[in-house]
Formats: structure tokens, sequence, C-alpha cells
């Protein structure tokens, strides 16, 4: 990796898939970044196991074992600059950010969200869209604030809906578009294209 790459960190909670294609894109050549580091809140989190095998630095901050949210954001915080990370990007991550942390990290926080935002944030957003009865659905990458996934939009995939889908389905046909979108929007990033405007993001060519 030359100097000029971006180190980012990865905050993970589960399965790990975003954060694997996060490093393939990243190992072909395709984004100028280095992952610093992979952080999760859970022990068991099979993307720490993957990120290992990928030779990254992984390691889990237990919630547990700090006496308040805001001590976990610090603790948290505190981890990713000691490894030199200047983007942090959740992948998985299933916890809200408290100003705390964001603080630390002004406009450098970004996640990846099972819907078409302002639409079905939280849980579940792919049984909420299903429910609705809308005919297209997708991801959204964004900045975090301090909302549940109410920071500005960076960048959207759209899937439509089938007749005949399920959570399961749509969820799965998502997630490949969430493989491909949340490495270009780190490439933007790290390139220096991305543009912060009130509540508008402009990607330059």
């Amino acid at each position: 990796m030359v100097a000029s790459t971006l180190p980012i960190g990865i905050l993970v909670s589960g399965r790990g898939s975003n954060m694997e294609a996060i490093a393939a894109a990243i190992e072909a050549g395709e984004v100028p970044a280095r992952i610093q580091a992979v952080i999760s809140d859970r022990p068991e989190a099979r993307a720490l196991e993957l990120a290992r095998e990928r030779g990254l630095k992984a390691f889990c901050l237990a919630p547990g074992e700090y006496p308040s949210r805001q001590a976990y954001d610090l603790a948290l915080a505190t981890a990713l600059k000691k490894e030199g990370v200047e983007l942090v990007a959740l992948a998985g991550f299933m916890r809200l950010l408290g100003r705390e942390f964001l603080e630390q990290f002004p406009g450098a926080v970004i996640n990846i969200h099972p819907a078409l935002l302002p639409a079905f944030p939280g849980l579940n957003a792919q049984r909420q869209a299903l429910e609705y009865g809308v005919k297209v659905s997708g991801c959204t990458v964004h900045f975090v604030d301090a909302g549940m996934d109410t920071g500005p939009i960076i960048a959207q995939a759209v899937v439509p809906v089938r007749n005949d889908d399920t959570p399961e389905t749509l969820a799965a046909r998502i997630l490949a578009e969430e493989h491909r979108l949340y490495p270009r929007v780190i490439k933007w990033l790290a390139e220096g294209r991305v543009e912060l405007r009130g509540r508008r993001v402009i990607v330059r060519s």
C-alpha cells in the first residue's frame, strides 16, 4: 500500500459480508484505502474470524466491560484513533453511536442500510418494505449522525421487489448491491470526491 491510501476502520457485529466486500475491493486495487482495524462489539462475530483470515487486525470491545454507553463510545473512538483510522465504516454494527464517538470523527463515519432511506430505518428493513407494499427497495450509504439511519445520504442502489419475495429473498438481492455500492463509496471518499453541503452530498466526477 502507498502512503496516500485512506486508513479506515470497520465496525462489525455479525457475519461480516460487507467487511469482506470492502477488503476484497481494496486487495484488488479498486479502492485506494487500507483497513487498519476491524472491531466488533460481539466476541462471537464471524466477521472477526474472517478479518483475521485476511491478515487484518481484528478484536472485540465488549460494551459490558464499560460503565456506560458514553464510556464505551469513547473507548471505541480511542481504539480507532490509536490505529490511525481516518474513516470509520459501519458494516452491520448493531449499536447506535453517540455524540461522544461522532465528535471524534466529524464527517468521517459512514453506514450502509438495506433500504432506500429515509424509508424503513432501523431493524428488519426488508420486512418493513414488503409489508408496506413498495415496488422497489434497495440500499443506502449515508453519513452517520446521532439518529437512527438519519444522516445525509451519499449513494443508493435500487432493487425491484418481486411479487413472490420474502424478507429473505429480498435481503439477498439487496445484499449483492450492498457489496457493490459500499466499496464504491469508500473509493469516492478516499479520492476526495465527496462534499457535504448541509444535508446534500455532492459526488464530483
